[in-house]
Parts: C-alpha cells; sequence; structure tokens
C-alpha cells in the first residue's frame, strides 16, 4: 500500500517515521564489523520513544545513553537499566540521580570539574550508595571536557575513587565531525576521539586509579572509524533517523532519511514563486544546521506523499504555523502544479530539533499492507 494512502486520514503537521529504512539505519550501524566487541550504547535522545528505544536496543535491557533526567525515568521505567547520563551533572539533580539508583537503575554521570566529582562523592556518601561517574575529555575543543593532559584529571579521578563514588571511566564526544565532509574526514575525527580518551585512561591508570570504560561516540565518527583498540564502548544516536545535516556531510543519502513531517499545500503565491502549506517553523523547528553546508535545504527538503524527493523544492521560510515552498535558488527547475488540498512531506535539517515539536509519531510499517502505527515519544527535563 502507498504510504500517501496510509497517511491520508492524518491530520497535518504530523511527525512519521518509515520503519523500513529506520530498521535499516539501526542495523547499519550496529552491524558495521569495526564494533565487534565493543559495547553499543545507542543515544536516546533524538527519539525520546520507548517503542524506538526498544528496537535499537533489540528488545534487550541494553546499555543506553540519555540526555535529560526525564529519558532516564522513562526508559528506565520501561526496562532499560544500564543508562549514562551523558550532560555534565549539576549538584542539584544528585538527589533524582539517586533516586532512580535506589529504584535499581544502573545510571552513571557525567563530570569533568572537582566541583561536582566532590557533590557527587557527598551525595554517595550522604545515600550509602557510591554514585558511578565518567570524566569528560574533550578530544576536538567542541564542547566540556578536559584535555587528556590535563592535571586535574587525576585530582578528580582520586576524589572519586578515594571519597566513596565509583571511577567509571572516561568519555567523550566529537562534535567536531559535523564539521566536515566524508569519510576520510570523519575517520580523522575518529582516530582523534580515541586516541584522546585511550590516552586519558592510560593516564588514570598510571596513576594507581581504575578506568574500566572508556566510551567514544557521535554518528560521524561511528560510522567511520577504523580502530577500536583501548576503547570499550561506543555511542551514537541520530543515526535512527538520519536528517539533511547528515546527508550534507555524507554519513547518509538522503534516501536513507526516516523522519519527515506531513503537511497539506494551504495556499499559493504565484507572482513570487512560493507555495504555503502548514508546517511552519513550530513544525519544523528554527534548525537551519544546512546553511553552512554546500547544499542548503533551507527548513527542508520537499517530497510527494509517498516520500519521493521533489528536485529542487524546498521549504525557503517558516513562520509560526506557515512554511513557504519554492524553488531552491539558483536552480532552473520549475515550480510544480500542487493544488491546495495537497499532501507533502519535509525532511528535516536535524531530526532532534524537529521531533522535539511532537508528542508522538505516525509510523508506516514495513509490511506493505500493514495499518499505520502510533509510537507515543515525550520531551522535558
Amino acid at each position: 500500500m502507498p504510504h500517501a494512502d496510509r497517511l491520508a486520514a492524518l491530520p497535518t503537521p504530523s511527525l512519521v517515521i518509515d520503519e523500513a529504512k529506520m530498521m535499516r539505519n539501526i542495523a547499519g550501524l550496529r552491524d558495521r564489523p569495526e564494533l565487534a566487541g565493543v559495547t553499543l550504547r545507542p543515544h536516546l535522545k533524538t527519539a525520546k520513544s520507548v517503542e524506538v528505544a526498544h528496537r535499537l536496543l533489540a528488545g534487550g535491557p541494553g546499555a543506553a545513553t540519555v540526555s535529560t533526567l526525564r529519558e532516564a525515568e522513562t526508559f528506565f521505567a520501561a526496562g532499560i537499566t544500564d543508562i549514562l547520563y551523558a550532560v555534565g551533572i549539576a549538584p542539584q539533580k544528585l538527589d533524582q540521580v539517586l533516586a532512580l539508583r535506589a529504584a535499581g537503575c544502573d545510571l552513571t554521570v557525567l563530570l569533568d570539574s572537582s566541583a561536582q566529582a566532590q557533590a557527587v562523592v557527598a551525595a554517595s556518601l550522604r545515600s550509602g550508595r557510591p554514585i558511578p561517574a565518567l570524566i569528560e575529555i574533550d578530544s576536538d575543543g567542541h564542547r566540556g571536557g578536559l584535555s587528556p593532559d590535563d592535571p586535574a584529571l587525576i585530582e578528580i579521578g582520586g576524589i572519586l575513587h578515594a571519597g566513596g563514588a565509583t571511577l567509571g571511566g572516561v568519555m567523550t564526544h566529537a562534535g567536531g565531525s559535523y564539521g566536515v565532509v566524508g569519510a576520510e574526514a570523519h575517520a580523522a575525527f575518529a582516530a582523534q576521539e580515541c586516541a584522546a580518551v585511550v590516552a586519558a585512561a592510560e593516564r588514570l591508570r598510571a596513576a594507581g586509579l581504575p578506568c574500566p570504560v572508556v566510551s567514544v561516540g557521535s554518528t560521524p565518527t561511528a560510522h567511520a572509524v577504523r580502530d577500536l583498540d583501548g576503547v570499550t564502548e561506543v555511542r551514537a544516536g541520530v543515526h535512527v533517523f538520519f536528517d539533511l545535516v547528515m546527508a550534507g556531510i555524507g554519513v547518509c543519502r538522503t534516501e536513507d532519511i526516516a523522519l519527515s513531517v506531513l503537511t497539506t499545500v494551504i495556499g499559493h503565491q504565484k507572482a513570487k514563486g512560493w507555495i504555503l502549506v502548514d508546517a511552519g517553523w513550530m513544525a519544523m523547528s528554527r534548525d537551519r544546521g544546512t546553511a553552512t553546508q554546500a547544499v542548503d535545504q533551507g527548513y527542508g527538503l520537499v517530497c510527494d506523499a509517498d516520500g519521493t524527493v521533489i528536485p529542487d523544492l524546498i521549504l525557503v521560510s517558516a513562520n509560526q504555523e506557515h512554511g513557504v515552498i519554492a524553488v531552491r535558488p539558483g536552480s532552473d527547475g520549475t515550480l510544480p502544479d500542487l493544488p491546495v488540498g495537497t499532501r507533502l512531506r519535509i525532511l528535516p535539517n536535524h531530526a532532534c530539533a524537529t521531533a522535539a515539536q511532537y508528542e508522538a509519531y505516525a509510523v508506516v510499517p514495513a509490511q506493505a499492507d500493514a495499518a499505520l502505527l502510533h509510537w507515543p515519544r515525550f520531551g522535558g527535563w
């Protein structure tokens, strides 16, 4: 059954998953031979959906990464117990961490300062339950973390280990890999991030401190890494859906993008070459992540209702509830005839940001004759 037929009864805008593409994306990373022998700890922040999480974790309890404690609570309630909270811990959140751990969640926190380490130690002693923590390593100057040779690394490790918490290991995120294009460039970033955390782990061990976990990850580097010697786990998240940013840097193809926004044509400004739809920035998000790439996709790439890309047609601008579709600037393409009421699908720049606008996914099942599915998603912190 064509996608358009199964989507016909949905209100617009709606958030749509192509399940067959999603499952291929999951398998594409999970089955990389380079990842054999390490733990794959997928990031669940993109989907924020129990249904998607169970598919990412192949139906088992698995090892997961989250970006909010709300995610940790929701996924733990769904049976996922081994969770890394991969955002620097705020001391005020440690009571919530303790409550999750007391309930049986094997929750690990992240930090990169002695002040955070001391707070984790104090909470561990107060509760009588050691909190495991990873030390964040900065492998590319992109965000937080310590350089592998920072003297504070040993100091922080010592505070955790001697004070009553648990020094779990080290972690890095090669976010700078989003700024380069192609498998060779991503492989170089992967080598750089692996070298940074392995060096940090070796320094901790040389100082007599434990370092069982050596964690790396970003979607570009996870798909390009060639040598994981010394690394124990790999993280990635947006690969579950992919998006135009990932396509623009060569991590995936446009046809691999499993997430789209269903929208309806609501008007025309023919003199301006515009088609108006009911998907503005509240439906697509304000993310313009492709603006600095070789191909600027505006607010999203336009497809027909079955998900086939319409050449050189993009969402060029967006108001709160109105989107403006036009031919890509510089293209010699022509504006297609799309009457009022025509259903279209828009591929997003950033899957995480677009999905965050919605409370549920409409899922086109992989089985051709199966009915549309409804998968809830959640937000909040």
